[in-house]
């Protein structure tokens, strides 16, 4: 039970300032664009692969290497030279999700911090941003490999 207290005038009349002065959910646009940027993003990717597959005759387990590693250089070459934060800014989750956007999480804090050194500022940030992702993601595998082999 809480003892909440009856607004005053004052903040209600606050409230309904904040109310009109806050900027309008976006949410429907930012789906849309992110469902629109992430479709684009993997149809991209599945050219690549079909493009492995068809024209230079890979197995299906190098396929899957081949196109993860265009879609990784893609990613990061793009955020090398300015143009995946734009394509972030405006496409949101949608640019973050695909491999294209684990790429993007490594190079951008190696690119910020670089001017610090290779050892201390390369090397040190490379994998801050995507070093807690690998962590729990290889820590999960570990586990759901377990329960696996135990039923």
């Amino acid at each position: 039970m809480t003892n909440k207290k009856p607004a005053t005038k004052q903040e209600l009349e606050y409230q309904q300032l904040v109310s009109e002065r806050a900027p309008k959910s976006k949410v429907l646009a930012q789906c849309v664009k992110a469902f629109l940027s992430g479709g684009l993003i993997c149809c991209i990717g599945q050219l690549f692969r079909d493009f492995a597959r068809l024209c230079l005759h890979l197995g299906e387990t190098d396929v899957a290497s081949f196109t993860a590693i265009v879609m990784v250089f893609l990613g990061a070459m793009l955020t090398g030279v300015g143009v995946y934060d734009r394509i972030g800014s405006w496409a949101g989750a949608g640019s973050v999700v695909p491999i294209t956007g684990f790429a993007n999480s490594i190079v951008s804090p190696a690119m910020e911090f670089r001017p610090e050194g290779f050892v201390l500022g390369l090397g040190a940030k490379l994998f801050s941003i995507a070093g807690p992702v690998l962590v729990y993601g290889i820590g999960a595998s570990i586990v759901v490999g377990l329960v696996s082999l135990l039923f």
